[in-house]
């Protein structure tokens, strides 16, 4: 099993999404930006690695949201998800997506996402976002 750490990088009542580019697995699915943990770190230290490398950022990790299983013909994906915040000057600029979208929770059904996320995606569109 691989263990995943994805945010829920919220601002103005928005969410953060990214969709996964062409020659990766789950290509032009969108997904919460995160990644693999590796040996001797938290999902915390994990999650604020995988931003720094993916999106050129320095997020706060905040709360733990939730937890998603998903056996994919190549292996089983635990996603353990976690609200992250940016600072209000923050520019992303992704170096692994093909695209980007802020997005409300109510716009989220409108997005393909790879099928780990979807538990969370369902979650989040109960929620209410400041």
């Amino acid at each position: 099993m691989k263990v995943v750490a994805g945010a829920i990088l919220t601002h103005n009542g928005k969410i953060f999404i990214a969709k996964r580019p062409e020659g990766k697995t789950l290509a032009h699915h969108w997904e919460f930006p995160g990644g693999k943990q590796e040996a001797g770190e938290t999902l915390q230290q994990c999650l604020k690695r995988e931003l720094r490398e993916e999106l050129n950022i320095d997020a706060t990790i905040g709360d733990f949201f939730m937890t998603s299983e998903y056996k994919y013909e190549f292996g089983i994906i635990q996603l353990n998800t976690f609200f992250a915040s940016l600072s209000a000057d923050c520019d992303i600029h992704s170096n692994e997506h093909e695209n980007i979208a802020w997005v409300t929770p109510e716009e989220l059904k409108n997005y393909t996402f790879a099928p780990a996320d979807i538990p969370i995606v369902t979650e989040l569109e109960k929620l209410k976002l400041a």
